[in-house]
């Protein structure tokens, strides 16, 4: 007659044999997909402050050559920056994008970018146009600018940023907020060009010569300057193309009535700020995210900026089919660093707080 196993064997010998199927399968599982991989999961959490709808084009191109998955979460930059700092480590985000130096900058100097170490993007985008310890670039460029309205100003009245603050274009001008990045990072290039004093004294002239006070995005200061409402306006270079493309007749009408200037041109150049991105600090897809920010600097991302979104490439040989974009030539930029522009936003917000340019 077979004795039974006592129970406390019977325990011990099963508990055995569900380490070592344990064990195979952990073995098995390895072998298929390696640990620490992104192969395990084919996906990129991306966070983005770009909220342009021709954009999609660029991400499905990515996910079709890539086989990579994006997961989008879009808000305005700050309100982006906020998420990742209350997310902190357990932050899902990969990419991170903005669309201003001033923005990026923070973000660097606040951790929430980690270095990347890559060939493709140290070799494709300028210097200029980068952080100088890896963990932002640059992918596509826009210059501020300035509109008139052709009735009634003289483009040589307005051909530089210093003579809008001049007291012969009182109640003429028309900005958006002064704390808005774009404004910022233009007041941040003025600082590094002129000095705080002169910079200060600038700001003072411009609150003195406001047609209204700051409101609106780019393309209302645009529209009003056409209504008669302005005399001149700042605006990016995307918002004034975007116009132009239109075949919107009240669009038309007012491009008509508006006038274009690359400011600076005979002294320092024209104000140039940058749309980029960076691998979060935190991010679970690490070698998905330095495809995603190589991809953007390919031929095809790099048209896809310009031809979607009126934006200028930054890689060097990039085609563009965007005949207006092209149709406002090469002026002369600035070459200031972006990363000095982003830098002195704390003491442009400081210049703009003593003068009341709200």
């Amino acid at each position: 007659m077979k004795r039974s196993m006592p129970i406390q064997d019977l325990l011990e010998l099963g508990l055995r044999r569900l380490m070592q199927a344990t064990v195979v399968g952990g073995l098995v599982l390895a072998a298929v997909v390696p640990a620490g991989s992104d192969a395990q999961e084919r996906v990129l959490n991306l966070y983005s402050a770009r909220h342009y709808q021709t954009d999609e084009a660029l991400y499905a191109d990515f996910t079709k050559q890539t086989g990579i998955k994006i997961n989008r979460i879009e808000l305005g930059d700050e309100p982006l920056l906020q998420r990742l700092r209350t997310e902190g480590a357990a932050s899902p985000a990969d990419v991170v994008l903005l669309v201003d130096a001033a923005r990026l900058w923070r973000a660097q100097i606040e951790g929430l970018f980690q270095p990347v170490q890559s060939k493709v993007l140290n070799e494709r985008i300028p210097a200029n146009l980068r952080s100088n310890d890896g963990t932002w670039y640059g992918f596509s460029s826009r210059a501020r600018v300035i509109v008139y309205d052709k009735a009634r100003v003289k483009p040589e009245d307005v051909d530089t940023y210093e003579k809008l603050a001049d007291p012969k274009n009182k109640g003429r001008v028309c900005t958006r907020s002064g704390s808005h990045p774009y404004m910022l990072s233009l007041i941040g290039s003025l600082l590094e060009r002129l000095g705080p004093e002169k910079t200060e004294e600038w700001a003072r002239g411009m609150v003195a010569n406001m047609a209204r006070p700051p409101r609106g995005g780019d393309t209302d200061q645009i529209k009003g300057v056409a209504s008669g409402e302005c005399g001149v306006a700042l605006t990016n270079t995307y918002y004034w193309v975007r116009l132009v493309r239109s075949e919107d007749p009240t669009d038309k009408a007012i491009v008509s009535k508006v006038g274009f200037i690359w400011p600076n041109q005979a002294t320092t150049g024209t104000h140039m700020n940058i749309s980029g991105g960076g691998v979060a600090k935190n991010a679970p897809h690490q070698a998905n995210a330095v495809a995603f920010l190589e991809y953007l600097t390919s031929p095809k991302a790099q048209s896809y900026f310009a031809d979607g979104n009126n934006e200028w490439p930054v890689v060097k040989g990039a085609v563009t089919d965007n005949k207006a974009l092209s149709a406002l030539g090469t002026p002369r930029m600035e070459d200031v660093p972006i990363s000095t522009i982003g830098k002195n936003q704390i003491a442009a917000q400081r210049i703009l707080d003593r003068v009341g340019y709200r």
